[in-house]
């Protein structure tokens, strides 16, 4: 959780293979697309699925997100990638199906993804809302929303020598609705699909900047 587009450098990565299909890595999200690509696989993959991620990535929050970060690497590889996440409710047991509506609606949200062409450096988020399959409405194709920001909450506490330390807690956050964005199409009851780009650039900002900085 919140391993965003990190790598693995001050500490070495281990790799095990479990079965003929089925490997894990020591690292983050990132460093197991970059394991699988450069060290498992002899040739690169048609499609990277990362996920199912426990936890929504919608809004701001997919900045810090390991799940979206492993498909941005795709991405970057030139390969067609897709992030998914189920969204949990809070109160959600730890135990039973929690992925029911990921696993109901996954193959009609990915489908349709496999014969687009992707851009160059963009990748598909798709999040799943925290309903019974047969009450999601159905699938709703969204912009990246954002928050009204307040994020979450820091906790302090104290160890058994006195000394201080900090829990970031997860609050919920709220958004302005209006925007037809992710975070909307997961509150009326939707799967949320949308497009993301590793560009990051404000275009409408450059002549602007070029203009403050001209001697």
């Amino acid at each position: 959780t919140g391993a965003g587009h990190s790598l693995t450098l001050s500490t070495p990565v281990r790799l095990r293979k479990h079965d003929e299909r089925r490997w894990s890595v020591t690292g983050t999200p990132t460093d197991a697309v970059t394991m699988g690509l450069k060290v498992v696989l002899d040739s690169p993959p048609d499609l990277i699925l990362s996920g199912i991620n426990a936890g929504a990535n919608l809004g701001d929050d997919i900045t810090y997100s390991g799940t979206v970060s492993a498909a941005m690497e795709g991405a970057l590889a030139g390969i067609r990638s897709i992030a998914l996440s189920q969204v949990m409710h809070a109160e959600a047991p730890r135990s039973g199906d929690r992925f029911e509506a990921a696993r109901a609606w996954g193959a009609r949200a990915i489908t349709p993804l496999l014969g687009l062409p992707f851009a160059p450096r963009t990748l598909v988020s798709v999040n799943f809302p925290a309903l019974e399959p047969d009450a999601i409405q159905g699938i709703r194709v969204a912009r990246q929303g954002f928050h009204d920001y307040s994020r979450g909450s820091v906790v302090e506490k104290r160890d058994p020598r006195g000394f201080r330390y900090y829990w970031f807690g997860l609050d919920a956050v709220e958004h302005t609705r209006g925007h037809d964005s992710d975070l909307e199409a997961i509150e009326d009851g939707f799967v949320s699909v949308t497009p993301l780009q590793l560009e990051l650039t404000h275009h409408a900002s450059l002549d602007a900047l070029r203009e403050r900085y001209r001697g």
